[in-house]
């Protein structure tokens, strides 16, 4: 079974390319923005405390962020592997998926992370605001705190992996298919 921890800025395409390699992988894709988002429309507790942080472009604590991806892990006992996009995204939250997997036998098999220029993650969260009817891709402003937020608190997690040999750095600029070509060289070496 092969986990994937798919990593990087907010705009740089995890969400596009785990949809992609999803398919061609038959990987079970838990997405947090995704899941916050469905608890948010439905307007549940997890969605009004996940709804305050993000529309400020904080993060989510990590208590509540661990927890609902573990109850998501466990309902898909018949994946043959997963691809987690948007976790983790603190040393703590590493540490907990770590030890949540060891406790199972498993293991993440590699981080691949994404990466990109600012300038252009800023560009595509823009022109995805203007058809994704999120507030947080509309505002540039709330687009920079978000980007600073993932280099001052997320990029670490980078370090975490790098100390066990699973970082995968991946050049996420070009066509959708050039990224997707990339991406599955990594994953056919692990």
């Amino acid at each position: 079974m092969i986990k994937i921890v798919l990593f990087g800025p907010p705009g740089a395409g995890k969400g596009t390319q785990a949809t992609i390699l999803k398919e061609k992988y038959d990987l079970m894709h838990l997405s947090t923005g995704d899941i916050f988002r469905y608890h948010m429309k439905n307007d549940t507790p997890l969605g009004k405390e996940a709804k305050s942080y993000i529309e400020n472009g904080q993060l989510v604590p990590d208590e509540v962020t661990v927890g609902m991806l573990k109850d998501e892990v466990n309902k898909q006992k018949e994946a043959n592997g997963f691809i987690f996009d948007g976790f983790p995204r603190t040393e703590m939250q590493a540490e907990a998926l770590d030890n949540f997997l060891a406790n199972k036998g498993e293991e993440i098999n590699a981080m691949i992370a994404l990466e990109v220029s600012d300038e252009t993650l800023v560009k595509r969260l823009l022109e995805r605001g203007k058809t994704s009817g999120r507030k947080d891709d509309a505002n540039e402003e709330v687009i920079r705190k978000r980007i600073k937020v993932y280099h001052d608190e997320t990029a670490i997690v980078k370090s975490f992996y790098q100390k066990q040999s699973k970082y995968y750095g991946v050049n996420g600029e070009g066509s959708i298919e050039e990224i997707t070509a990339r991406l599955s060289d990594v994953i056919d070496q692990l």
